[in-house]
C-alpha cells in the first residue's frame, strides 16, 4: 500500500523515526515535509540521527500566522497528493502542518490515519487543540496513545477507526534509550526548561518564568526555540539571570539525555512531560489544562500558571514513588499501527 506521511515539527520526526521503520517492512512511504520546523537544530538532525528517509518533498513552508502557514501547506500539499495518488494519508499530533495534511487530504477523498488521536486540553483558545479536534474528526483511522484518549472520542461521538496502540513517544524512547548524548557546556545538576507556546513567550510572562527559574539554587538549562531566542536572551540579559543558561535547540538524543538526567522538568511541551514520566522525573507544566492527564498521578507532572509563586509552590512538592501504571502501552504502536494500516 502507498501511504504518504506528512510531517513538519520536531515531535512528528521523532514519532515517525519509530513508525517509518516498521512501515517500509510491508508498506511504500512518501514522507511530505512542510517545513514548518525549518533550521537545522528543529529538523535535519532529526532525520540525521535517527535515520528516517529523507523527505520525498519538502515544502518549505513556514512562519507567518497560524491561518497563513495553513493555507499555504494546503495548496502545497494537496498538489503533491495529487502527484502521489497515495491510498492514505497519515499525520501525526497537532500542529498546523497535521490539520492541512489532513484538509487535504480528505478533500481529495483520501482516507485520513491520525496517530496522536484523542488527545484533548478542554479549550478552543489553544490554536494545537483546534488542529487536533478537526483532524480527529475528519480522520478515517484513529490510533490513540491511552485509553483516555479513546474516551475523549466516544464522548464526542466518534467510535469507529479508533484504536488505543500505544505511545509512539514510548517506543523512540525505548529504541534509541542507550545512545543518549551529553550536550556540550552542561552542567552536572540542572533543571530542564522548554517553553515555547504563545501564552508563555510574552516579554512579561517570560521574566516571571526566569525569575523562578533563578530562585532554584540550581543551573536551569533552557534549550530556546529560534522565535523566542532574541526575546529569552534580552530578558536574561536585562533581568541578569545568570542561572538561566539559553542553549541552541538539541537533536533528539541530547534532548533525552537532559530530560533523564534532570533534577526536574518545567515545560509546555506534550512530549517532555511524557518523556519525563517515562523517565521519572518530576515535571511541572505551564499550561492551563493537561493535554496528557495520565502522567499527573501522584504528582510527577503538576499543572501551574507561569508565575513565581505558583512555580515554586509546585516546584517544592515531592512525587509520590509508589506511582505507576503504564497507560501509554508496550512500547509495540509502531509495530500495532502498521498492521491495522494493512
Amino acid at each position: 500500500m502507498k501511504i504518504c506521511t506528512i510531517v513538519g515539527a520536531r515531535p512528528q520526526f521523532i514519532k515517525a523515526a519509530a513508525l517509518s521503520r516498521e512501515l517500509r517492512k510491508q508498506h511504500k512511504e512518501i514522507i511530505i515535509h512542510t517545513g514548518q520546523h525549518y533550521d537545522h537544530n528543529m529538523s535535519d538532525i532529526f532525520f540525521e540521527e535517527l535515520d528516517i528517509p529523507r523527505p520525498d518533498h519538502n515544502l518549505g513552508i513556514s512562519g507567518g500566522t497560524h491561518g497563513k502557514m495553513t493555507g499555504e501547506m494546503l495548496v502545497a500539499v494537496e498538489d503533491v497528493l495529487l502527484k502521489e495518488a497515495p491510498e492514505i494519508a497519515l499525520v501525526y499530533g497537532d500542529t498546523n502542518s497535521t490539520l492541512a495534511g489532513a484538509l487535504a487530504a480528505v478533500k481529495l477523498h483520501i482516507p485520513v490515519c491520525h496517530v496522536e488521536a484523542g488527545v484533548r486540553m478542554g479549550t478552543l483558545k489553544n490554536p494545537e487543540e483546534v488542529n487536533r479536534v478537526l483532524t480527529d474528526r475528519i480522520s478515517k483511522l484513529l490510533m490513540c496513545c491511552t485509553q483516555t484518549a479513546v474516551e475523549n472520542l466516544r464522548r464526542e461521538g466518534i467510535t469507529e477507526g479508533v484504536h488505543n496502540v500505544g505511545d509512539l513517544m514510548y517506543d523512540a524512547l525505548l529504541y534509541y534509550g542507550d545512545r543518549l548524548k551529553k550536550p556540550d557546556g552542561i552542567p552536572e545538576r540542572y533543571y530542564l526548561m522548554t517553553c515555547h507556546r504563545e501564552e508563555n513567550t510574552s516579554d512579561k510572562t517570560l521574566q516571571q518564568i526566569f525569575e523562578a527559574m533563578q530562585s532554584l539554587g540550581a543551573p536551569t538549562v533552557y534549550p530556546v526555540h529560534p522565535r523566542n531566542k532574541e526575546r529569552a536572551a534580552r530578558i536574561k540579559k536585562a533581568g541578569e539571570f545568570p542561572d538561566v543558561l539559553l542553549f541552541e535547540p538539541v537533536g533528539y538524543l541530547e534532548s533525552l539525555y537532559l530530560v533523564k538526567n534532570a533534577i526536574k522538568v518545567v515545560t509546555d511541551s506534550g512530549g517532555l512531560q511524557r518523556e519525563a514520566w517515562f523517565y521519572d522525573v518530576p515535571c511541572v507544566t505551564l499550561l492551563d489544562h493537561p493535554p496528557w492527564p495520565e502522567t499527573m498521578d501522584g504528582n510527577w507532572n503538576q499543572l501551574s500558571p507561569p508565575t513565581k509563586e505558583e512555580m515554586l509552590s509546585k516546584l517544592s512538592i515531592t512525587p509520590d514513588d509508589s506511582k505507576k501504571d503504564n497507560p501509554f502501552g508496550d512500547g509495540n504502536a509502531a509495530q500495532k499501527i502498521t498492521e491495522l494500516l494493512k
